[in-house]
């Protein structure tokens, strides 16, 4: 078990730190190929929409995005007119098989009925129209990736007929490494080398005909432990697909790696060719770190630190900082708040014979109340965490997850054993800043 953080005067998020329903909604429509997306609010919620392009690295001439752009007037004297003309105008405009019609927070406080005006337009559009509720008010990202996820399964074909050696990989995005995109290949590439074909991406760039033959695979393997439960509960009431995978944190470290890869052979039967992939993988890091690293264990030894993070990192971390590198937990802070995650993370404490300090579904004001009042030498997080460590006088954070300051020129995996190098290395780096003397005269130096 673990002992659960109390906040006081909490009622009311201070500063939260997780997005709204519409980034989530749209960070899956933007992973959509062939679609349009009509977004029926003031135009700030469009550079919302555009930042989920931004992070599936879409190019400004492959979007095809529109706004309302409601004004004071039309939320006090409606605008469905206005959303009719402006699908109408889309519909001719952008020539794709489907649009999605958002409504955001004004449409809620107006009263939009998004689905009776898209329903009552249908036979007047070519594309086919798909009505989604995002807003602000019904959720967070997280909230708002599932919601996006439910509305993917309409396109999804009915289909007996498995294809073996198959599986679908769910929610890619669902992730705060700053290149989730890199996790996806290596996925890929883990699963290409154990002879595994994905059948679908969902969402990434994904095209409609992959989405409605996503029923063929054997297997759903969800990327995220945030998002995604409920759409592959779906998967596999509707279509048989079950998810894979579903108990134990993701690839993150040495023996986090193992345990996934091992019973992914388990699964699809092929476990010597894992046990091959493993022993590969293992030799690799062990080498560079023997080389490279001689000291990284006496450096982390006993380091008392704090994971802030989503639940598709951090519950993969506590392993790897606590078995491998020697490191102790002393506080987990996790974004989301589901009861998949928690149960693996209580699994995983309760086999590590640790106690720390955990909290669910925390906002930034959380955050540093539980840096603050615990005793912390280092936090693990993004460059939030590193700001809020360094104005409460912790002179140690390592800046890897979204948002981060740093420059990120080359995709780096977080999962898998190049995933645990790249993680070691951004936080040797950061180990070495921190207690680098800042105060040195050079001039004084020199005379």
């Amino acid at each position: 078990m673990y002992d659960e953080l109390k906040f006081s005067n909490c009622n009311h998020s201070k500063d939260p730190i997780v997005g709204c329903a519409l980034e989530g909604v749209a960070s899956v429509v933007a992973g959509i190929n062939d679609v349009s997306i009509i977004i029926h609010s003031p135009q700030g919620c469009a550079a919302t929409v555009a930042a989920a392009f931004d992070s599936h690295e879409v190019d400004f001439t492959k979007r095809k995005v529109g706004c309302t752009r409601l004004f004071e007037t039309d939320i006090i004297l409606g605008a469905s007119e206005k959303l009719k003309s402006l699908i109408m105008e889309a519909d001719n405009t952008f020539n794709t098989k489907v649009m999605f019609v958002v409504g955001t927070c004004a449409a809620d406080i107006i009263g939009e009925d998004i689905k009776g005006l898209c329903d009552s337009l249908q036979k007047n559009i070519k594309a086919k129209l798909i009505p989604v509720v995002a807003g602000g008010f019904r959720g967070n990202t997280y909230d708002g990736i599932d919601i996006g996820l439910s509305e993917l399964l309409h396109f999804i074909e009915k289909n007996d007929e498995k294809v073996t050696n198959t599986v679908n990989i769910i929610a890619p995005q669902g992730s705060i490494n700053p290149t989730w995109w890199a996790d996806l290949k290596w996925l890929k590439d883990t699963l290409d080398f154990l002879g595994i074909r994905v059948q679908t991406v969902i969402p990434y760039n994904t095209s409609l005909e992959e989405l409605k033959e996503a029923s063929k695979a054997s297997a759903n393997i969800l990327l995220s432990q945030d998002v995604g439960y409920k759409f592959c509960d779906k998967m596999e009431k509707l279509h048989n697909v079950p998810l894979i995978l579903k108990d134990i944190p993701l690839p993150i470290g040495l023996d986090n790696t193992a345990r996934w890869l091992r019973e992914l052979g388990k699964y699809f039967n092929i476990e010597k060719r894992v046990e091959k992939l493993i022993k590969q993988g293992e030799e690799l890091v062990i080498n560079i770190l023997r080389k490279r690293a001689l000291m990284i264990i006496p450096r982390y030894r006993n380091c008392k630190i704090a994971i802030s993070a989503d639940a598709t990192m951090g519950i993969g971390l506590v392993r790897m900082l606590f078995n491998e590198l020697e490191m102790i937990p002393e506080v987990i802070l996790i974004r989301s708040n589901n009861n998949e995650s928690i149960k693996i993370l209580e699994r995983e404490l309760e086999d590590l014979g640790i106690n720390p300090k955990v909290a669910f579904g925390i906002d930034g004001y959380q955050i540093k109340e539980a840096l603050k009042s615990n005793n912390i030498d280092s936090v693990i997080g993004s460059s939030w965490e590193k700001y809020m460590s360094e104005e409460i006088g912790i002179k140690l954070a390592f800046d890897s997850f979204s948002p981060t300051d740093r420059d990120v020129y080359v995709d780096r995996s977080y999962m898998g054993y190049d995933g645990m190098l790249n993680i070691l290395e951004i936080i040797g780096n950061d180990w070495e800043k921190a207690y680098r003397s800042k105060g040195i005269d050079w001039e004084e130096s020199f005379k």
